[in-house]
C-alpha cells in the first residue's frame, strides 16, 4: 500500500448531551468528567435491548472538532514532555479522531442512556456502543 484510502462509511447512531460546551472544558480522560446522556437515534431503538443501569459500556465517538492534520503532540498538552506521534498517545488530534470512552450506565429511559463520567463535549457524534468485557 502506497497511499491510504477510505475504508467505508461511519453512521452516527446518536449524540452526546453534556454540560461540557468546548474542548477546553473537557478534562483529560474521564477523571473529573461530568455525567452525560447518550441520545440514540430512533433508527437504532432496537439496538438498545439489553442495556441496563449498572452495565459497563465503551462508547465510540467521532471527535468532530479535532484537527486531523496533527501527527505529533506533547502528551496531555504538557510542553515539558517531548513531542510524540499521535498513535502513541490518547490525543484527540489524529487522522481519524475516534474517541474511546469507558462508562457505566446510570439510567435508561427510552432513547436516552445516562452515563457516569464522560469527557466528550456536548453535540459529539456517537458512532458505536459496545459492551465492556472484563
Amino acid at each position: 500500500m502506497t497511499e491510504p484510502g477510505t475504508v467505508g462509511e461511519l453512521r452516527e447512531v446518536g449524540v452526546v448531551r453534556s454540560p461540557l460546551r468546548s474542548p477546553g472544558e473537557a478534562p483529560r480522560q474521564a477523571g473529573g468528567a461530568p455525567a452525560a446522556t447518550l441520545v440514540i437515534a430512533e433508527t437504532y431503538r432496537d439496538s438498545l435491548l439489553g442495556i441496563a443501569s449498572g452495565q459497563e459500556l465503551i462508547v465510540l465517538t467521532w471527535l468532530d472538532r479535532a484537527d486531523r492534520t496533527v501527527q505529533q503532540v506533547h502528551p496531555m498538552d504538557d510542553l515539558s514532555l517531548p513531542l510524540t506521534g499521535v498513535f502513541a498517545t490518547r490525543s484527540s488530534q489524529r487522522p481519524n479522531p475516534i474517541g474511546v470512552h469507558p462508562v457505566t450506565v446510570t439510567a435508561v429511559e427510552g432513547l436516552e442512556i445516562g452515563v457516569d463520567a464522560l469527557e466528550a463535549i456536548d453535540g459529539t457524534p456517537i458512532v458505536d456502543i459496545k459492551c465492556r468485557l472484563g
